[in-house]
């Protein structure tokens, strides 16, 4: 069942079901939303997708409890507010001078508000009509929503995000050792959702990094190189998540975003705006989608390439969190074993004695980290790391206080905690800015106030 049905991507998780190594692994696909006009679009951009006749029953629903009945896996991508809600989320820090970006700083402490009780609602319906079911979540902010998700579903929820793969994926092209797809041997990586680092590639037991940070050829191969440059990834002597970008050049990012047209989300939401009614009435649907599809990619953290550099073709050709999740999925079901970097508890409690070492030594063993993970089907394992160095790990534990700051405002319903989640992110930084943070927020979206009555 996917939560969210009537979402942009589901297309892209019908087609992996259709076709190559995932065909076959589910029998019936049911789409949930709220949203009835959506989840009519996108039924019609999956009937009119070429599969050659193969691929999962789809059945469409607007009824929980009824889409939850009887389902193996829930896979959950859900956007509360919409792409309306977006536009907010990026521009009210923007006016206050901040960062405006969906899921770093501001912006994604406001998502995660309106995320985790539709989330957490969510895995109360699946304890009463399929308690035995996984939860694989992509709701953003993914960590911080998986982490409100545990004390609900333990072990069954896993979340999951494809960046952190994919720049896996990417050294190791541009290092000229590509690796298969599920196998991590050698990886070091290390952070939290859209916050981690790799710091170890060794496929074959000799370390690639240093010689690939070393190669300025081939760093510009790859996003990452381009994005941060050889000089800063020397002194990292790493390579950061692309959505560090946010963090290592705030200024510059602030800038482009505030200097283009419009934000993302507003550039998103036109385009959303005009193609679902489309959609419905198109001769060729899934064409009209995926042209669609792939003009949203081109224009994917476009704030960093501010010389007119383009998107790798294997970028723009969609995939690749739908492939983590089905990943998980196969291996769950039995399918065999994968390692993937995943988002779950750094010290996970086994069901037959004491919480298990650490992953990230520094970390509270309860708090959702971003790790290379062995999945089977007992669920996933994280793998453990090395400790992080100094600049890293406090980053690390100054987001994750942030996060908790956020989970507990919506859990307990404070409001001055989401006004101290806002203030404390390193990115705003100040009381008061916080203060006109949630503000703006609660006016934006008067559904907050809710949390605090």
């Amino acid at each position: 069942m996917i939560a969210g049905g009537g979402g942009f991507r589901v297309p892209l998780v019908y087609r992996a079901l259709c076709e190559g190594p995932f065909a076959g692994l589910v029998d019936e696909l049911v789409l949930f939303d709220v949203d009835e006009l959506r989840l009519a679009a996108i039924e019609a951009v999956l009937r009119d997708m070429p599969t050659g006749g193969s691929g999962p029953v789809v059945v469409v629903s607007t009824d929980l409890g009824q889409a939850l009945t009887g389902t193996d896996m829930v896979f959950a991508a859900i956007r509360p507010g919409g792409t309306a809600g977006r536009i907010a989320d990026e521009q009210i820090p923007l006016r206050l001078g901040l960062l405006g970006q969906e899921t770093t700083g501001a912006g994604g402490i406001s998502y995660a508000l309106r995320s985790i009780p539709r989330m957490l609602e969510l895995a109360e319906a699946m304890r009463e009509y399929c308690p035995d079911a996984w939860l694989i979540n992509f709701t953003n902010p993914a960590g911080m929503v998986t982490e409100a998700l545990v004390p609900v579903l333990g072990n069954r929820v896993i979340g999951i995000c494809d960046s952190a793969g994919g720049l896996v994926q990417r050294a190791a092209r541009a290092a000229g050792a590509p690796l298969a797809e599920g196998h991590l041997d050698g990886v070091g990586y290390f952070g939290l959702n859209h916050l981690g680092w790799l710091y170890r590639l060794a496929p074959a037991g000799r370390d690639l990094l240093p010689d690939l940070l070393s190669d300025h050829g081939a760093l510009e191969t790859m996003e990452e190189g381009r994005l941060f440059g050889q000089h800063t990834l020397l002194l990292l002597n790493c390579l950061p998540n692309e959505y560090l970008y946010y963090y290592y050049q705030t200024s510059q990012a602030t800038q482009a975003i505030g200097q283009q047209q419009q934000t993302r989300g507003a550039s998103i939401h036109g385009q959303q705006q005009l193609l679902y009614p489309s959609l419905l009435h198109a001769s060729q649907p899934y064409r009209l989608w995926d042209d669609a599809r792939r003009s949203r990619e081109e224009g994917y953290l476009a704030e960093a390439r501010t010389h007119g550099e383009q998107r790798d073709e294997s970028d723009l050709a969609g995939g690749g969190y739908e492939r983590v999740a089905l990943s998980v999925m196969r291996a769950l079901s039995g399918g065999g074993t994968a390692q993937l970097i995943l988002n779950v508890p750094n010290s996970p409690v086994s069901a037959t004695g004491p919480a298990a070492e650490a992953a990230v030594p520094g970390l509270p063993g309860d708090a959702v980290v971003e790790v290379p993970c062995e999945v089977t089907p007992d669920g996933a394992l994280p793998l453990a790391q090395d400790r992080p160095d100094g600049q890293f790990l406090t980053l690390m534990q100054h987001i994750k206080e942030v996060e908790r700051l956020t989970i507990r405002a919506v859990v307990s319903g404070e409001r001055e905690a989401a006004v101290e989640a806002f203030a404390a992110h390193p990115l705003v930084g100040s009381l008061a800015l916080g203060r006109q943070l949630l503000d703006g927020y609660e006016a934006a979206f008067p559904e907050l106030t809710q949390l605090w009555a």
